[in-house]
């Protein structure tokens, strides 16, 4: 790790401001540290219980589920991609993720720590390859903790909070970073920094040329001209937790009074009364859509409000994670949707899952998943749950590709057993997007879309088992297998990911279509005797 001392550089810049309570100073940070060493980076990325993700549904968690009863195939055949662990540095050992932003191929993410006083850091990491995601710059504060981030026409913007009494710069605890990235490297010979009133800035947002952020306790909504800086308007409010933007909306959540919309000028247009206890200074977060406005209300769960009139539409409870947590640390942090999902990070309670109908939100589960979730993004076909002392997690919603929609439009639906057993003489054929316990063929099978697997599975004599799509089986730390007996063809056109062995015994056949697939084992492919493997395929990790 290399110090980067820029005190000497250091310039200071008074921006032309609204208030008197906003000042901008470029490159002042002594405080600055920026990770050097490439194996660092590299060890980051941990696989250790990457896989396929169960989710404990309503009955399961209340113990509801009748003994003996056949368990349905289960949608949402999730997995996790890797894990980031969080920075450590000296005097930050036990630092937490707390805010993640993605944009293209990168993920920017924010740490900072639970103890006393202030330490942070930030990653970006590049996800463009979701068998290989890899950290490609980090940069160390150790006099600041790192709350929001997010990117920008080639800039980082981070928000948090700092001691500014051990600060030769800082006027505020509360401030904004502009930090300078080229491929996915972060550059410290040119930070511009901005600090205003607030106990510790909570969160950012940037539009066209304005680099919106909160600062809690007693702190202001800061509207910054991106270019440098320089603040264009401010108003104050009583403990600011969030902001979101919509179209020509700006919508703060203050905890002492609810949400506030405004527009670009900072002119109220609507306020929303909640009376919720939103906690003393814990993340809190809405997010804002044509017609809705979902908050994260602490131990109520999140509301979901009506936009147009502000109205309660309801509320989405906290369901309890199986493994049980301290009732203190259940509390809805963040929410973030994807479509017709509603992800809630729910701290101890784990990250739940929930479907958004036209009338109501029904919830799916509690995603399987270790650590307290801070914060949750979820953009195309992914979910970033920053999730404290355990990081960053990258998970795969794996949704079937509409091309691959159309190619089977004319198979049947999977719905039935999450134990798929297919007997000597049939012949099976289903699209859609399933979690199964087991998968047993002695006939023939055709499984067109996404599909996981908890538990060793079998393509058993003269058996025919044609995967297109996504076809993920076994977790990193519980290895299973797929085996392929005697006389058995395994088929695969797509993805195929086993987190444990590919075992090939006499006499059996391994096909591959087209020129695109892509086989990553984790374990070891186990030729038993006289196998054929034909066709195109990337052999993700050379273990063929």
């Amino acid at each position: 790790m290399k110090r980067v001392s820029l005190t000497a550089l250091a310039v200071l810049v008074l921006a032309a401001s609204c208030s008197d309570e906003t000042t901008v100073y470029s490159d002042p940070s002594e405080d600055v540290s920026v990770e050097k060493s490439e194996s660092v980076l590299q060890n980051s990325i941990l696989f250790d219980d990457a896989g396929v993700l169960e989710i404990a549904g309503e009955a399961a968690l209340t113990g509801k589920t009748a003994k003996g009863a056949d368990e349905e195939a289960g949608d949402y055949p999730l997995t996790l991609v890797a894990r980031v662990d969080p920075p450590s540095y000296s005097g930050a050992e036990n630092l937490t993720a707390s805010h993640v932003h993605v944009d293209g191929d990168y993920a920017y993410v924010a740490y900072n720590t639970v103890e006393d006083g202030y330490a942070g850091a930030i990653d970006i990491v590049n996800v463009s390859d979701p068998n290989d995601p890899r950290v490609t710059s980090r940069l160390y504060y150790t006099n600041a903790d790192i709350n929001s981030v997010e990117y920008n026409d080639g800039y980082v913007y981070a928000v948090g909070g700092v001691d500014s009494e051990k600060s030769v710069r800082a006027t505020s605890n509360s401030f904004v970073v502009k930090i300078p990235v080229s491929g996915g490297r972060m550059d410290t010979g040119g930070l511009a920094y901005g600090f205003q009133e607030g106990f510790n800035a909570t969160d950012i947002e940037i539009t066209g040329n304005t680099v919106y952020v909160t600062s809690g306790k007693d702190g202001l909504l800061t509207a910054y001209n991106k270019a440098n800086l320089s603040v264009k308007n401010d108003a104050s409010f009583a403990d600011l937790r969030s902001v979101a933007l919509h179209n020509e909306t700006v919508a703060v959540l203050d905890a002492s009074t609810g949400v506030v919309l405004m527009d670009q000028g900072l002119n109220v247009s609507q306020e929303i009364a909640i009376s919720s206890d939103f906690g003393d200074f814990s993340k809190r977060t809405l997010d804002i859509s044509d017609d809705k406005i979902v908050v994260s209300e602490g131990s109520k769960g999140a509301g979901i409000y009506d936009r147009s009139n502000g109205s309660l539409l309801e509320y989405v409870p906290i369901m309890i994670n199986p493994e049980g947590s301290e009732q203190s640390n259940n509390v809805t942090n963040a929410v973030a949707t994807n479509e017709n999902i509603l992800l809630m990070a729910n701290g101890g309670a784990g990250l739940c899952l929930s479907e958004t109908q036209a009338d109501n939100t029904d919830m799916v589960g509690i995603i399987d998943l270790n650590g307290s979730i801070n914060y949750v993004e979820s953009k195309g076909d992914y979910i970033f749950a920053a999730s404290g002392k355990a990081g960053l997690q990258i998970v795969k919603l794996n949704r079937p590709d509409t091309s691959l929609e159309t190619r089977c439009q004319d198979l049947p639906t999977y719905w039935g057993s999450s134990t798929l057993t297919v007997n000597e003489g049939e012949e099976k054929a289903y699209r859609g997007a399933k979690r199964f316990n087991r998968i047993t063929v002695n006939g023939s099978l055709l499984l067109c879309g996404s599909w996981t697997v908890n538990n060793n599975s079998y393509i058993n004599s003269n058996g025919l088992f044609e995967m297109n799509g996504t076809f993920v089986i076994g977790r990193n730390n519980k290895r299973k297998n797929i085996t392929v007996n005697q006389g058995a063809t395994f088929r695969v056109e797509g993805n195929l990911t086993i987190y444990g062995d590919l075992i090939l015994n006499e006499g059996s056949t391994l096909e591959f279509l087209g020129s695109d697939s892509k086989v990553n084992v984790f374990g070891s492919v186990k030729k038993l005797g006289n196998v054929t493997i034909k066709g195109e395929f990337e052999d993700v990790r050379n273990k063929f």
